[in-house]
């Protein structure tokens, strides 16, 4: 039985996360340029949050019945596009659906002999190549630098965090709870943690980075943004990647009270999206799956099973109790 998930109405603080309808629609005959895909993987991310609201944002949202966008990672069942065959697997926007008909042209072709299949929608996926361009291409980290990354623990913090000590930094994560803190320094050898759940992040930062911060990788805003905002350097960076302290309500978020930190140390504080970096995965891909197969970069993944288990995994994302990358098992 195919099954998939429909957005019933947009996200709002009024109806909370309670959007989601499971149908089971079997998938129509292909026309030319489609394929029809069977979903192994599913991804959950933190953009969800802004595609089931009705606000302008860099990508429109989804609209009430059609099927939830997500990523995903599957095999080839039929094919009426060129470019791929019965048996070749593929990534791309799917669907929250264990099976669809796709246009060929929007998916791209992954290698399941070199790396294992969910992979793709983790460290090897745009939430590897997020925390990879986030904090190579903007953030520049270098030996001597001072880096804070909050949410470290997470799918994108985990990787900027590594990739920010690969580089020599010295590396501070901000986590909620002594599991996640634990993660942080023993298995990715973060210099220092910083526990918000149970101390003041300003006075963490200053036990952890006495001499400023010189790069900060934000995936929170709200109180860590001004905490940080407050003890930046001459000449500090910050990568607006995300904050999912402001996601449960778009529609009253809160800006930064010291942002005139910005004015005062002469500091840059840029967004990005991965819209940006399209035309560079490859560089990416090629720079995780090197880190990785080296030792230097861990992909830590929650897996969840069976796709019926979307609306509280969803959840997860305002919550933070998923350990790693969110990731939905179909099969």
């Amino acid at each position: 039985m195919t099954s998939q998930y429909r957005m019933t109405k947009f996200r709002t603080a009024e109806t909370g996360n309670d959007i989601f309808e499971l149908t089971h629609d079997e998938p129509r005959p292909l026309k030319d340029g489609e394929v029809l895909v069977r979903l192994d993987w599913i991804s959950i991310d933190p953009a969800m949050s802004g595609w089931t609201t009705n606000k302008r944002s860099y990508m429109p949202p989804v609209q009430p019945g059609q099927i939830m966008r997500a990523f995903g990672v599957g095999e080839i069942l039929e094919s009426r596009f060129e470019g791929l065959k019965i048996g070749d697997w593929v990534t791309g926007f799917t669907g929250m659906q264990t099976k669809g008909v796709l246009k060929g042209k929007h998916l791209r072709k992954v290698d399941v002999s070199i790396a294992k299949p969910q992979h793709y929608l983790s460290g090897l996926g745009m939430t590897g190549y997020t925390g990879y361009f986030g904090m190579m291409d903007i953030g520049k980290p270098s030996a001597g630098k001072t880096v804070v990354v909050s949410a470290a623990s997470g799918a994108v913090g985990s990787i900027a965090s590594q990739f920010a000590r690969n580089a020599g930094a010295r590396v501070i994560g901000i986590a909620g709870g002594p599991v996640k803190c634990k993660f942080l320094t023993e298995q990715l050898k973060l210099d220092g943690v910083i526990d918000y759940k149970n101390e003041d992040i300003g006075k963490g930062l200053d036990r952890e980075c006495p001499d400023g911060i010189d790069i900060y990788f934000d995936n929170v805003g709200g109180e860590a943004l001004d905490a940080v905002l407050a003890r930046i350097n001459y000449k500090a960076t910050i990568v607006v990647c995300g904050a999912i302290s402001q996601y449960a309500d778009w529609h009253k978020q809160t800006g930064p009270k010291n942002y005139m930190q910005l004015i005062a140390q002469s500091a840059k504080m840029q967004g990005f999206t991965m819209k940006d970096y399209m035309h560079r995965v490859p560089e990416a891909f090629i720079a995780l799956l090197t880190a990785q197969k080296k030792g230097e970069l861990i992909f830590r993944e929650h897996i969840v099973d069976g796709i019926e288990k979307f609306p509280e995994s969803f959840e997860m994302l305002f919550s933070g109790g998923n350990q790693g990358k969110l990731l939905i098992k179909v099969r």
